[in-house]
């Protein structure tokens, strides 16, 4: 929105669009009496007009806080605070509410583009696209969608350039890398649907580039006995503890993915050959990881004594009824937050901690005893050992190896 409108107005379209939005009562109340006080604080400041400056200037005298200062670790009245600054501002911006988290149970797509969100999404699966990969495509798509649909975008065709460029300035507060991949995922669509002859303009080329070489982030990685200790802190005598403890190995001696070893079948055992024969998730390449006699021994005590009866094909299924394979959106970082608790290991605040940090872990160790790249990336079944080439990052022998002596540098001629 170019013109600027005094702020009690801005606050009555807002309200009026979050009623059309379907907020809930509760919720558009909240707002309502949040924005009576920001109205008094800009009478106060002499002020007829919203601005950053002026939501800024609130949110530091009331909270201490700033707009663009959010974790979750923040009290929930502290995050409910911004993200009600940020829609005035981004209605006072943009003429829409943009919403910051991805769609609920129950969400429908605007009806005006589910024919071509659902040719889209039956185009990746035909070509056997990860689902986890996939999900994540719908998500970014679906902020995109809901913004068209907050600008009374019916068709795909009525989607222009302008359009597009007013949408990408609704996304500078995301992370780099996100807002990377925002960018590709709505490139990517807006491509399939000119070749599918759903609008009849190459409007790819109007999603901008970003410029900017993107670092890839440092891995992160446990203290080896921090590891060890997480291990055998497991109790191994309950049905949940064999199965906890196969899972870990998995990861921590295998470097397995989540993804995988969610997926992992029965039928994917040999116990013949002593070997796990898989088709990744992620790169849908068949694979074989050797069963080691630690992680041998771990699956036969959860079978034999730990595993609940149950006709489901997957090796690690829930303890509780009815006995099936973990959920699509598990992640299991609750097993690894519980033997983590139980074994007073302190995590650095901001450090990961996940199960993917155990795999960044496994290759570290390996980078420390010489292990060549090739051989890591072979070892996590990297496609490009490129992507390997990270873990240099965090190969603390590697570098002191390279490091200069300075009386050498500067030694006279």
């Amino acid at each position: 929105m170019e013109k600027r409108i005094p702020i009690e107005e801005l606050v009555n379209n807002v309200l009026k669009e979050l009623e059309r939005l379907n907020y809930a009562h509760n919720t558009i109340s909240g707002y309502r009496a949040f924005y009576k006080r920001v109205i008094e604080f800009a009478h106060e400041k002499n002020q007829t007009y919203f601005s950053e400056e002026l939501g800024s200037e609130f949110l530091k005298e009331k909270y201490n806080c700033t707009v663009n200062y959010y974790t979750e670790s923040m009290p929930k009245s502290f995050k409910n605070s911004i993200r009600r600054i940020r829609v005035l501002g981004d209605y006072q911006l943009h003429g829409v509410v943009i919403r910051r988290i991805v769609k609920k149970p129950g969400y429908v797509n605007p009806p005006q583009f589910e024919k071509e969100l659902l040719a889209y999404q039956k185009y990746c699966e035909d070509n056997d696209y990860a689902k986890r990969g996939l999900r994540t495509r719908m998500q970014r798509l679906f902020f995109f969608i809901d913004y068209l649909d907050g600008r009374n975008i019916q068709n795909v065709n009525d989607i222009t350039p302008e359009i597009i460029s007013h949408y990408v300035k609704t996304i500078y507060r995301h992370h780099e890398k996100s807002i990377s991949s925002i960018l590709t995922t709505l490139r990517v669509f807006l491509r399939f649907l000119y070749l599918n002859k759903f609008t009849n303009d190459n409007l790819s080329v109007s999603v901008p580039k970003q410029k900017k070489y993107q670092y890839p982030a440092i891995p992160s990685v446990w203290k080896q006995e921090d590891v060890k200790q997480m291990l055998e802190t497991i109790d191994r005598g309950n049905p949940t503890g064999k199965r906890d403890f196969a899972i870990l190995l998995l990861v921590t001696r295998l470097g397995i993915r989540v993804g995988d070893i969610k997926s992992l079948k029965l039928s994917d055992l040999n116990w013949q050959s002593k070997t796990i024969e898989i088709k990744q998730e992620k790169t849908k390449s068949k694979t074989t990881y050797p069963i080691l006699d630690d992680i041998g021994w771990a699956l036969i005590d959860y079978f034999k004594n730990g595993r609940p009866v149950s006709q489901s094909p997957y090796v690690f299924i829930r303890m509780h009824a009815p006995y099936e394979e973990f959920g699509r959106d598990a992640n299991l970082h609750n097993i690894i937050t519980k033997y983590t608790r139980l074994a007073g290991i302190t995590i650095p605040k901001g450090k990961r901690h996940g199960m993917h940090s155990l795999r960044h872990t496994l290759a570290s160790t390996l980078l420390e005893q010489g292990t060549p790249l090739q051989v890591i990336s072979e070892v996590l079944r990297h496609i490009n050992s490129k992507t390997t080439g990270v873990y240099l990052q965090i190969g603390i022998e590697g570098l002191r190896k390279c490091a200069l002596d300075p009386e050498e540098v500067f030694l006279d001629d």
